[in-house]
């Protein structure tokens, strides 16, 4: 396989997004001339010719894209809606727009489009509730008999495929832990800054999900990894027209590594005692506290609601099922990429250290 970009243009639409953020990275360094799509000018990573538009605005984004001509686009953005009819409305939208806008002019040869594994779990309306498969869960599963915004994104990539003639990825990532600046919905970043705080007023590192999650096995994906499957995935004839899940490739337990990462901070811990304790009913002096660590400490984010999604990481440590998956499809295909979790959650907590976002 060859991800050499030379010559060759990407979009990213979602650039600003934890995934999107790494992605084109990965894409600047293999050469490609890389566009970014998000609501504002502003992009995080050096390099990206930056698109402000309206994905929900059809017309306004092929304005925005007419001259990009792209070869390849990755669909990594989402928006949450109220609802699960909402949320199919909108981002079903957000993929039609976006394929339609890049395929205008003709060069389009692969478009990989991100989900999760509420592919397998159920829509936020009902997650969890109807869960058919067995762990590890594999892209063979049924889909599940409720409507489901994954669903409705995946029809409408088929459907412009056909339509089109290009080539799709789909990827279904497990939580994320990555690096990204101005992005909060990242596990990794919202734990390190709940030890950082707990440092700070001396409140016990404790673990805020259920206790099958604090006892059960899990995996979580690598942002980076993420990104060098989708690049794989639009590069490689064997990533063309198939789902993959995509995740460290190791499995752990939350007791395990919540240890660790206390040590880590010099906090003391708790783990899942007798109920789950969500951050986001626990977090009402954060704002105030980490205005003061920031300046303490000339970190560049003084506002915590930038770095921290408190109810994001309440749901995924809150559920009541084991939750990891097979990633034997995308090996056997030849993706052998491979991160170790604790190694992982380390490293983005060494380069938020470095970039000055925590102490």
């Amino acid at each position: 396989m060859s991800t050499d970009g030379s010559g060759r243009r990407a979009l990213v639409v979602g650039s600003t997004g934890i995934a999107g953020q790494a992605l084109c990275r990965q894409l600047l360094d293999a050469g490609f001339e890389t566009y970014g799509v998000s609501r504002s000018l502003a992009t995080p990573v050096a390099g990206v010719n930056p698109i402000a538009a309206d994905l929900l605005d059809a017309d306004g984004l092929a304005t925005a894209l007419a001259e990009v001509r792209p070869n390849l686009v990755f669909i990594t953005a989402w928006m949450r809606q109220p609802s699960e009819a909402q949320n199919i409305e909108v981002n079903s939208a957000i993929v039609r727009n976006s394929i339609a806008a890049a395929a205008a002019g003709g060069s389009l040869e692969h478009v990989a489009l991100l989900t999760g594994l509420k592919h397998y779990l159920g829509p936020f309306d009902n997650y969890a509730t109807g869960v058919m498969a067995d762990t590890p869960f594999s892209e063979d599963e049924a889909r599940l008999d409720s409507p489901n915004f994954y669903y409705a994104q995946e029809d409408e990539l088929f459907a412009a495929a056909e339509r089109h003639g290009f080539t799709w990825s789909v990827h279904r990532a497990h939580t994320v832990f990555g690096f990204a600046v101005g992005n909060a919905m990242n596990m990794a970043l919202t734990l390190s800054v709940y030890a950082t705080l707990c440092a700070r007023t001396g409140e016990p590192f404790r673990f805020p999900g259920s206790e099958t999650q604090w006892n059960g096995v899990t995996d979580v994906t690598d942002s980076d990894l993420l990104a060098e499957q989708l690049l794989w995935a639009a590069t490689d004839p064997a990533g063309r027209d198939q789902a993959f899940n995509i995740a460290n490739g190791d499995v752990f337990r939350w007791r395990s590594l919540w240890p660790k990462i206390a040590a880590h901070f010099g906090v003391e811990w708790i783990g899942f005692e007798g109920e789950p304790a969500p951050l986001e009913g626990r977090m009402d002096h954060a704002a105030a506290e980490w205005a003061a660590i920031a300046a303490e400490n000339g970190l560049v984010e003084s506002d915590v609601n930038r770095l921290a999604s408190w109810w994001h990481t309440d749901g995924d440590l809150g559920r009541n099922l084991e939750c990891f998956t097979s990633m034997n499809k995308s090996r056997e295909a030849g993706f052998l990429g491979f991160r170790s979790t604790p190694l992982s959650f380390f490293d983005k907590v060494d380069r938020y250290r470095a970039a000055r976002i925590i102490p």
